[in-house]
């Protein structure tokens, strides 16, 4: 009897561990867990050639190394002008929305208010959100929208300016914006821009080392995560 009772539990404990293999090799085949960290267990360098090509200016596809975010110049909701120069420095996260959209910005925006309450004390961390719709999304409107979300304006900008200048920032800096002249995408009749549900994770030195689904709240707490380790890689951030 004893006998019959460990050959079944060997029988079990074998199934259980093929179902475990087979599991874990399902999960290495799933695009949406593939890890975003190196093989020393540090966020990754994006660069260009690891994003989809059609959310990438042609003139940078074959870029596969010291990409980051290049200059720029907009107004936020207070009416200051902000460059890359405020930026520098910092780890920011940075997304593009609109005011007037009722579908994924204010659960992007909402999700945002957390990230914001989690580095409210740290002065090294700020949020960029910008503006698909400068036609409508002037200072005034921002300050509002920023008001209504409970944004810190000392840490939390939301930016306009000329729309070739928000549309270059996405595509050639950002990555996340498809091209205007790409068939396979709706740009709608008023802007160029295609909405974007991404959340951009920029480390003080310029460099994209993250991108997650801003309207998905697991993977903007797994971006929280990366935010403190992407601080111990940068002390006194």
């Amino acid at each position: 009897m004893r006998y019959r009772i460990l050959a079944f539990l060997a029988i079990l404990i074998t199934g259980i561990t093929i179902a475990v293999i087979l599991n874990l090799n399902h999960y290495s085949d799933d695009p949406d867990s593939t890890s975003n960290r190196n093989q020393n267990n540090r966020l990754k360098v994006y660069n260009p050639s690891d994003v989809n090509p059609d959310l990438v200016d042609s003139s940078l596809h074959d870029k596969k190394k010291d990409h980051t975010i290049g200059d720029f110049s907009f107004l936020n909701q207070l009416g200051d002008t902000i460059t890359k120069a405020d930026v520098s420095g910092h780890i920011f996260v940075a997304d593009f929305f609109f005011t007037t959209c009722a579908g994924i910005c204010p659960k992007m925006t909402t999700q945002l208010k957390r990230v914001q309450d989690e580095f409210m004390d740290d002065p090294q961390f700020l949020i960029l959100s910008h503006t698909v719709n400068p036609k409508i999304d002037s200072v005034e409107v921002m300050y509002k929208y920023a008001q209504r979300f409970g944004a810190d304006h000392s840490k939390w900008w939301f930016l306009t300016g000329s729309k070739k200048d928000l549309y270059l920032m996405a595509r050639k800096s950002y990555l996340v914006v498809p091209d205007e002249a790409n068939p396979n995408y709706s740009h709608g009749d008023e802007s160029d821009f295609i909405h974007t549900e991404n959340f951009v994770l920029i480390d003080p030195d310029g460099r994209i080392r993250g991108m997650y689904d801003g309207t998905d709240p697991d993977k903007v707490s797994a971006m929280i995560l990366d935010i403190y380790d992407l601080k111990k890689e940068y002390p006194g951030h």
